[in-house]
């Protein structure tokens, strides 16, 4: 085991009495923080530049400007800015205080906070594993269009290529073009048939071949993943100097580029346009809490991994709400570069806006780092892995890479989508209100403030500890219910899914969510003592102090009997 050193903190790694606090003990208790043996950032900047890179991804740049306009333009911003302020920015708050207070993944964190929820670190892992799956396969598509661009013509702007069809209709420098609803430009063409190449898949029951192209692509992407990941933080804290500033660097490029586009104008009154009326509906305000949850995303276990290689005394509280800034900035730029190129398109198409932004962005992507598995299954198993991380991080790789290839192929796009609805989707949100619900009411909320107050000096004020009690997991709550309430039919480039592939989304969600019940009938079963003699021995040791994780769980599901 590597070496560790304690000091002496206010705070308690043992779980709580009543979720009331009743007889809460202040005293300084043991706490394990950083030593030289755990790797640290070497800079501020690294960890700020990595939280704001899983932040910032494309959800932000074409999800978010669509879901505005769809929601009333200018007027979404007002629940759009109250979720986040009550909602997801204390939610991102909350995680980068655990994974620098106690210093580990997400899997052992739970050993301190409510031992009998730790399989929702095993659940945060296997949604992990689904993100990796898909989105690594996103980012192939876009290192094809990387790839393709080098060439005298463009592709996605002629109409004269293998794989246009007689509705192929170009606009590029052409006036009087006739626009019909059966029209598709050479963009779309290039995209659907010959990057993802559906045409030759007839859905989910047939996805077809595995496109080599792409394979390779992802070979790439997954080869330069782990060369930025073996090393820990030393690493990977070097590599998000270009792939946390990238984005902005086109964002900007885009952005000023978009503004000299004829019809620019039109698209940006689109956007921005408020429709009062809107507010009015409840699918408004669940579409606002959504959009910043996985926004900002808390619940994949990234903050958590992120912040434990912070300093113990550094200010979680600034870094969260400068990132959060950053991140909800980000979003509402992205709307001019997004809307500015639709300005034009509707231009060129002599069409309305409307009849060109119709066409959502129907994958809402979400990042997700596999330093959330690294750090939470290395920090629960030291002894096997402290030694090995070069080897544990390429197993995994290899694993994500194969896992991929369903993605790949002629109908990978379906496959996309499933797990990003099923995989990630509803698990995510479900996960989260269990984790702030564990750490309010279970860890207690005067012992995670007191937590906070050791690090920073300072106590969380009242707005915190009220969001974190009550408002946050109303929002999660408010998502959830909404959702099952009023499920949306599941569809992709016209493609409806059957409902033998929900049944298996369902499969998929169940997979990763099934192993916080599974884990808490474990502890049932193992755990030495009945339940009664358990509480006995709670109403008599908790004053002094006895930390034992086998007590602390069955402690913490007594405490509210």
């Amino acid at each position: 085991m590597p070496h560790q050193e304690q000091v002496m903190v206010h705070g308690n790694l043992c779980a709580p009495g009543p979720p009331n606090n009743a007889g809460y003990n202040s005293n300084p208790v043991p706490v394990i923080i950083q030593t030289e043996s755990r790797d640290k950032w070497s800079k501020k900047m690294d960890f700020l530049l990595s939280v704001i890179g899983f932040a910032v991804d494309l959800g932000n740049v074409w999800r978010f400007p669509y879901i505005c306009y769809q929601n009333g333009g200018g007027a979404f911003l007002i629940p759009y800015v109250l979720m986040a302020v009550f909602g997801g920015v204390p939610l991102f708050y909350m995680e980068l205080a655990l994974g620098q207070f106690h210093r580990t993944g997400a899997i052992s964190i739970w050993k301190h906070i409510c031992p009998i929820f730790k399989g929702i670190g095993f659940a945060i892992c296997i949604i992990a594993l689904y993100v990796s799956f898909y989105y690594n396969t996103i980012i192939a598509w876009a290192l094809f269009y990387f790839y393709s661009s080098f060439s005298s013509t463009l592709p996605w702007t002629s109409c004269d290529n293998a794989w246009n069809t007689e509705n192929c209709t170009n606009y590029f420098g052409k006036d009087n073009v006739t626009w019909t609803n059966y029209s598709r430009s050479p963009a779309e063409e290039f995209y659907t048939r010959n990057v993802l190449a559906v045409h030759e898949s007839s859905g989910l029951g047939d996805v077809g071949y595995i496109r080599w192209q792409l394979m390779l692509c992802l070979f790439l992407i997954f080869t330069i993943v782990y060369f930025s990941l073996w090393k820990g933080v030393k690493t990977s804290g070097k590599v998000v100097w270009v792939t946390a500033t990238l984005p902005y660097v086109v964002l900007l490029i885009l952005m000023i580029r978009g503004a000299t586009l004829p019809g620019a104008w039109k698209g940006v009154v689109f956007y921005l346009n408020p429709k009062w009326e809107k507010l009015k509906e409840t699918s408004v305000w669940v579409d606002a809490a959504a959009q910043i949850f996985f926004s900002l995303g808390p619940g994949f276990g990234v903050l958590l991994a992120l912040s434990s290689y912070n300093p113990f005394n550094n200010n979680c509280y600034r870094d969260a709400i400068v990132t959060s800034l950053v991140n909800c900035l980000t979003s509402f730029v992205s709307g001019f570069v997004i809307f500015t190129v639709l300005g034009y398109m509707a231009e060129q198409r002599n069409v309305n806006v409307e009849d060109v932004a119709r066409d959502k962005g129907e994958l809402s992507f979400f990042f997700g780092g596999l330093e959330a598995i690294i750090t939470a299954v290395m920090d629960e198993y030291p002894d096997t892995l402290s030694h090995r991380r070069e080897l544990f991080v390429l197993g995994l790789v290899v694993v994500c890479f194969l896992g991929s290839l369903s993605t790949l192929t002629n109908g990978g796009a379906y496959v996309v989508k499933l797990l990003e609805e099923f995989g990630v989707g509803s698990p995510i949100i479900a996960i989260v209100f269990l984790e702030a619900t564990a750490v309010s009411w279970f860890y207690g909320i005067n012992r995670f403030s007191n937590d906070i107050k050791s690090m920073l000096g300072y106590t969380p004020g009242l707005f915190w500890k009220v969001c974190w009690v009550a408002i946050s997991p109303a929002f999660l709550a408010y998502i959830i219910i909404s959702s099952l309430l009023n499920p949306q039919p599941l569809t992709l480039f016209d493609y409806e899914f059957p409902d033998w592939s929900i049944t298996v989304g369902y499969i998929i969600g169940a997979s990763s969510f099934m192993w916080i019940p599974i884990y808490m009938v474990y502890k049932l079963v193992w755990t030495p003592g009945s339940l009664k003699q358990v509480r006995h021995e709670k109403l008599h040791v908790c004053n002094n102090q006895i930390h034992q994780d086998d007590f602390n769980f069955k402690s913490l599901l007594l405490a509210k009997i």
